[in-house]
């Protein structure tokens, strides 16, 4: 394993890449690209926490993100890929998926969701479906994120003694740590059926996840063929003269307490 990115490093670099995706988001709407990005993996991978950082100085009214629920049994009578087509990007969108349409091909293969025929459909309907998506402009990218096992193991455990992370923690999750080469399994017969060339598969060695976010990030930047578009400079008008304005009496219980007064300096 490669040595840890020091935190002074990776915060620099960090912000840098974040900085030209910012610059990327801002080509995606002046040409009115479309971009969908999967982020999948294991679980305690750190899908989620790279996806937060690839959005943080991002406008959510351009990049989204789509972490679907369960489906509903209305859901579960549909074409396997209906609910997903409904979130696809429009022009100058970028979408970004907390897992995917590929929960088929791993968690519920795994753990017995769907049937053999639902699965091995999957597998033959999945790249014809991505193909559609590519001969149609929508640029396509998909990442894994790997972890070894006893990484995952101690994310685990960092989790359940976090009150504020523990709801990260879902039954499903700790028993991957019991089926850990079932889903290696899935997942490169997942490969095998899915890694195309119109959507590769890109792998991401997320063990420290510094080093996996920013190789994650500047990848992510190579693949799109954005240019630095020239943003109209805004100027900030002078405030006018009053008109005489004069502002209502307010509550006195209208405002919300000042619980910031209450706290010491330290």
């Amino acid at each position: 394993m490669a040595e840890r990115v020091p935190k002074k490093l990776y915060r620099a670099e960090l912000k840098r890449l974040q900085a030209q995706l910012v610059d990327m988001q801002a080509w995606v709407q002046s040409t009115g690209a479309r971009i969908v990005v999967i982020f999948e993996g294991r679980d305690a991978a750190g899908k989620g926490s790279t996806i937060k950082r690839v959005t943080e100085y991002l406008n959510p009214r351009v990049a989204r993100i789509v972490a679907l629920p369960a489906p509903t049994e209305r859901e579960r009578s549909q074409w396997y890929f209906q609910r997903y087509v409904a979130h696809l990007p429009a022009a100058g969108e970028i979408v970004l998926m907390d897992r995917s349409w590929y929960n088929r091909a791993g968690v519920e293969r795994v753990m017995g969701y769907c049937t053999n025929d639902e699965y091995h459909r999957f597998l033959h309907q999945a790249p014809i479906f991505e193909r559609m998506l590519v001969e149609d402009g929508i640029l396509l990218l998909k990442y894994w994120f790997s972890v070894s096992d006893v990484e995952q193991e101690e994310r685990f455990r960092s989790r359940n003694e976090d009150p504020m992370r523990r709801w990260k923690l879902s039954p499903n999750d700790v028993l991957s740590i019991t089926k850990w080469e079932d889903y290696s399994r899935a997942k490169d017969t997942m490969f095998v059926h899915t890694d195309i060339p119109e959507a590769r598969w890109h792998e991401v060695d997320n063990e420290d996840k510094r080093r996996g976010r920013i190789n994650m990030i500047h990848h992510l930047l190579q693949q799109i063929p954005y240019e630095v578009v020239e943003r109209p400079e805004i100027e900030i008008p002078s405030r006018p003269e009053s008109g005489g304005y004069d502002r209502p009496p307010q509550r006195p219980d209208g405002y919300v307490p000042d619980h910031a007064a209450t706290l010491g300096d330290g």
